[in-house]
């Protein structure tokens, strides 16, 4: 049912955002490219949030193509020369080594001010400004943003980040716009958004200690990057610091707390807590 519901939402999703960039601009091509594919992730917690909270899908595309495009936007500055250098992405070029990084700056920053316009949209309802808000913090100088610029600083820091600073970090840079794609769906119904805050804040942190555990065992042809980049550059991860099989029983326990808040939707969120999981088994 998860698969299932994942690759429909991330379809839709990825349909809906690409027919909203224009043909008339010139960096059309590009940004179509930047959010062709991935798992689409966050575009299903809005969607599925947004069900469980009784929003129509038709609503709920909206802040789903929103927050595909931020977190593509992310990538594409994220895998520049100037940050965390890549020359590939989802077993594809770059953006900044198919085009150039001029390109690639430009498609980050057009990108980024369509998901707000897409917010704006007249089907999103009373809930617009809300969304808005939260996603400029999620994505942000105290956001996405701010976990960006402590990884940068981490790279010439005297001594490697402890544990609660890599946390700190990974809130930001990973789980800001996780969290948000988790709480869309309760803001789109005017419903309270704490247990969708506490499962999407766990699953993210959940996920990036996934990420770390990737990193260390991953392939590079399925992950669709290259993998031991950390341990190369010397950064201190969830599993340098916890070790790997202390950094997988803690993605387990959080993935745990993340289906224990789901307890007031019942049934209802099953595919939910099947996503939790997945998380934690994935091999990209």
């Amino acid at each position: 049912m998860f698969k299932t519901r994942l690759d429909d939402t991330a379809r839709a999703a990825r349909a809906h955002l690409h027919a909203a960039i224009s043909d008339k601009g010139a960096l059309a091509e590009p940004m179509r490219y930047a959010t062709a594919g991935g798992k689409g992730l966050r575009a299903f917690l809005v969607m599925e949030s947004a069900r469980i909270h009784g929003v129509s899908e038709s609503r709920a595309l909206w802040p789903a193509a929103a927050i595909e495009a931020i977190h593509a936007y992310s990538l594409v500055h994220d895998d520049m020369p100037c940050m965390d250098d890549d020359d590939l992405r989802r077993g594809l070029p770059t953006v900044h080594k198919k085009w150039d990084d001029a390109t690639a700056v430009l498609v980050g920053d057009a990108l980024q001010t369509l998901a707000f316009e897409l917010l704006t949209h007249d089907d999103v309802g009373e809930a617009r400004v809300p969304l808005i808000s939260s996603m400029a913090r999620a994505a942000g100088q105290l956001g996405m943003v701010h976990g960006q610029a402590l990884d940068i600083a981490a790279e010439t820091a005297d001594s490697p980040l402890n544990l609660d600073q890599i946390t700190e970090l990974q809130a930001g840079k990973t789980g800001a716009l996780i969290r948000w794609s988790g709480e869309a769906g309760a803001m789109l119904a005017g419903a309270d958004i704490a247990p969708m805050r506490d499962y999407s804040t766990a699953l993210g942190l959940a996920f990036q200690i996934a990420d770390d555990i990737l990193d260390v065992e991953g392939d590079a042809a399925a992950v669709g990057k290259a993998v031991g980049k950390d341990a190369d550059a010397g950064k201190a991860t969830f599993v340098s610091l916890l070790g790997l099989e202390a950094a997988k029983t803690r993605a387990k326990e959080l993935v745990d707390q993340a289906c224990d808040a789901l307890s007031p939707y019942g049934e209802d969120a099953d595919t939910l807590r099947e996503a939790a999981r997945f998380v934690i088994q994935r091999d990209r």
